[in-house]
């Protein structure tokens, strides 16, 4: 009988998978990350508990581009500083990813918030533009000019929040009690260097950065970086706690609901003075 390929996998099949991702190449990334200010109120809202805001009001934005095994993947990352317990860390809101793979590996398995978008990362000279994107809208915009090297860093620890969770069948809650993962991030820096430049925040009902404004640009980055990642379950979360911030991980129709009566006119885009 020919082989079902949606068939089992033997047991030495399913090893030789599990082998296989474990001696994965070092995989580099060329990215842009822009770290700002913003309001402490903001950052204090979007903070589903028992996630604490940091120490300071910082939102951090990540925009790369790799070829993995010949094939181009844009990856995304617009989160902020955030506190559990004595862990500091980033807890993203939202993380545009060009590639279904990317998407729901991360989603699955780590509760990451991804969602398909475009992610672009392009250099002229010393000029430099990365952009995320979803619906028509990019949302974040980053631009400036390369001014030097900047001395590489050590090798880092960060850490992501997530909340993974399943959302009920018929519609209501959760079908399990959600959990909130730490993931842990070794990165590696080969290449770095300063941009001056600014950050562009437009308004879209679907991913609405823009509420968090760019009050004190820190710094803007291009470089070259790898890390691996693992995750783990740190503790269950109370549901009703959860449930109000769902809305951050899919593309809720209450979102335009809420803003079917706009204002007379549109706010100019949200951007920064020079660093």
């Amino acid at each position: 009988m020919a082989r079902v390929r949606y068939g089992p996998r033997t047991e030495a099949e399913i090893q030789a998978a599990r082998d296989a991702r474990s001696v994965l190449p070092d995989i580099w990334s060329t990215g842009v990350v822009a770290v700002w200010e913003t309001d402490p109120d903001v950052v204090a809202q979007v903070l589903p508990a028992p996630l604490k805001p940091g120490e300071r009001p910082l939102v951090r934005v990540n925009i790369s581009q790799v070829d993995i095994f010949g094939s181009p993947l844009g990856a995304g990352s617009f989160a902020v500083a955030a506190q559990h317990g004595a862990q500091s860390g980033w807890y993203p809101l939202v993380m545009p990813m060009t590639t279904e793979r990317a998407l729901t590996g991360g989603r699955e398995v780590f509760g990451e918030p991804k969602k398909l978008g475009e992610v672009s990362v392009a250099r002229d000279g010393e000029a430099v533009v990365a952009r995320l994107g979803r619906h028509g809208v990019d949302f974040v915009e980053v631009r400036g000019r390369v001014t030097g090297a900047l001395p590489l860093p050590e090798e880092t620890e960060k850490v992501d929040f997530y909340f993974k969770f399943l959302p009920a069948v018929d519609g209501d809650g959760f079908d399990l009690d959600p959990v909130l993962v730490h993931c842990t991030r070794t990165e590696r820096v080969r290449r770095l260097e300063a941009v001056d430049g600014e950050v562009i925040l437009r308004e879209s009902a679907f991913d609405p950065v823009a509420d968090l404004p760019v009050r004190r640009l820190l710094e803007i980055t291009l470089g070259e970086k790898t890390s691996d990642q693992r995750g783990r379950v740190v503790e269950r979360v109370s549901p009703q706690a959860l449930l109000p911030f769902v809305h951050q991980r899919y593309d809720d129709p209450a979102q335009v609901l809420d803003s079917v009566t706009p204002p007379a006119a549109a706010p100019p885009p949200a951007t920064t003075e020079e660093v």
